[in-house]
């Protein structure tokens, strides 16, 4: 039997029935991402990018792919752009940006994030199954240097540094993950951190800034 929280396989089966009675929000949600798939496509297609295996978005996301960049996206992608799409109530769309020739953004398979950045400069890859919780930025950039006078001359030429994620991350709501982050296998953030360096593999981390809490059992 399906559980009440898994999407069923088959929107036309006796438990997505059971589903729509139960939480109608679920099957307007479905709804609208059915309506929205064309529209989906020509976007990614714009983007220069192919539409994958068994991609879900509820809601459209706002991709920025810089021209002579890389992005690439595994399968079963999920991304949740809309409010009611998430009951942590998302600020805003999914945003995928890679802002600068030869930035490279790699998404692995199984991976879903609700709202939230995601900001390429230089590099960023996650692995697969990583999830990320609503509202939560991962950046490789400073976006602006920190010095004055630098700043007048080159607004936008901020420091940078790759993000690598691994894979089975867990990333709470709301958390900030800065430049030149490793976060290892298997680890969870708590909500709300601030992650500055690296986060070894199979732990639990929180704060601001982030400090490793304990090893997962």
């Amino acid at each position: 039997m399906t559980d009440h929280q898994t999407p069923p396989p088959s929107i036309f089966s006796a438990s997505a029935a059971r589903m729509a009675l139960d939480t109608h929000w679920k099957a307007i949600n479905e709804i609208e991402r059915l309506l929205l798939l064309p529209l989906a496509r020509i976007q990614f297609a714009f983007a220069g990018l192919q539409w994958g295996e068994n991609w879900k978005l509820y809601g459209l996301p706002i991709i920025q792919k810089h021209r002579s960049s890389t992005l690439t996206i595994g399968a079963r992608l999920e991304l949740r752009s809309t409010a009611r799409s998430n009951p942590l109530g998302p600020h805003r769309p999914v945003i995928l940006s890679t802002r600068r020739p030869g930035a490279i953004l790699r998404i692995g398979d199984d991976f879903g994030m609700t709202g939230g950045s995601i900001v390429a400069e230089q590099e960023i890859i996650i692995g697969n199954r990583v999830t990320v919780g609503a509202n939560t930025i991962i950046t490789d950039t400073d976006f602006h240097p920190l010095d004055p006078i630098r700043r007048r001359t080159a607004p936008i030429d901020g420091a940078t540094a790759p993000v690598f994620i691994d894979d089975d991350v867990f990333i709470g709501m709301q958390t900030l993950i800065l430049k030149g982050v490793t976060i290892g296998a298997g680890s969870v953030i708590g909500a709300g951190s601030v992650v500055t360096r690296d986060i070894p593999p199979g732990v639990i981390a929180a704060g601001n800034p982030a400090r490793i809490i304990r090893p997962l059992e």
